[in-house]
């Protein structure tokens, strides 16, 4: 196996994995994710892989795309909290036939040490609730929680 950036020539396998994470959302949450629809086309996919700032990195097997994992180097400034150079990590997938093989691992590794090469303080990621199994994985991975988000429904979809 191998991790690299992501290619143009990647986007068919980066879409059979977008909609494997897409329709795992829907599942658990049908109020909020609609299924059967694309995350990205292919032109916003391949503005992605040309930004530096927004770094995609693939974990392959000769050609054959075995995760993903969607990155964004955020740099905070603010008055009250600290400046600091954070890697988001904004989607991360294995696919499903490739599961329990470590390939989560070897991309959350990797994307760690970009991480520290390019001088981030720290890397972050949101998990949806209702996905247990990314978030046992991301725990595993040495994770906390930062912060909590929370809601509350106040009507029905079908209102």
């Amino acid at each position: 196996m191998e991790i690299r950036r992501a290619e143009i020539s990647d986007i068919a396998g980066i879409n059979a994995l977008l909609r494997q994470v897409l329709e795992i959302h829907h599942k658990g949450r049908p109020d909020l994710f609609k299924g059967g629809v694309k995350k990205y086309t292919d032109e916003e996919l391949e503005a992605i892989l040309k930004d530096d700032k927004r770094p995609v990195f693939g974990a392959f097997d000769g050609d054959r795309l075995l995760g993903y994992a969607f990155c964004v180097v955020k740099e905070q400034s603010s008055n009250i909290l600290t400046d600091i150079k954070t890697l988001y990590i904004d989607d991360l997938c294995v696919d499903e036939k490739e599961r329990g093989k470590h390939i989560g691992k070897s991309l959350f590794d990797y994307v760690t040490a970009y991480a520290g090469e390019i001088g981030c303080y720290n890397v972050t990621l949101n998990v949806w609730s209702c996905n247990e199994a990314a978030e046992k994985f991301y725990r595993s991975m040495g994770m906390k929680p930062q912060k909590t988000g929370m809601e509350t429904i106040l009507r029905s979809r079908e209102q």
